[in-house]
């Protein structure tokens, strides 16, 4: 169930390139062991992020995490609708529940990020 067409950070965020804009949200696997999100805090508009920077959080009932940027950009769209709604991230997180969209920086690209293969075998190494 993890789409093959994505890329993958090893801290569970998908990035999708679409031109020279990436858009960012989390994984399945990351709603899974979340259960039931509470709450979701983006960066404004704006933002410049570096790679493994922090561009928000995310709460559930059992705990808060940061997300971090896949790519160096800076962010262009943010997702007021799982801000509004968090809970919409479970229902489609490859879709209707992304995060944010983040323009790339000069030379930046996806290549450091996992295959959905990758990914696949991180996870499964992590006892899932």
């Amino acid at each position: 169930m993890i789409p093959a067409n994505l890329r993958y950070a090893t801290s569970h965020e998908w990035a999708k390139l679409d031109g020279d804009v990436c858009t960012v949200g989390i994984t399945d696997f990351a709603v899974e062991q979340l259960t039931d999100v509470v709450y979701v805090e983006l960066k404004p508009v704006g933002t410049k992020v570096s790679t493994g920077a922090r561009f928000g959080e995310i709460e559930s009932v059992k705990a808060v995490s940061d997300l971090y940027a896949p790519i160096e950009g800076e962010l262009v769209a943010v997702n007021d609708a799982v801000v509004k709604d968090p809970a919409s991230i479970a229902a489609d997180p490859y879709g209707k529940g992304w995060m944010v969209k983040i323009k790339l920086a000069s030379g930046a690209t996806l290549d450091k990020l996992l295959s959905a293969d990758q990914y696949s075998q991180q996870i499964a190494s992590q006892g899932h």
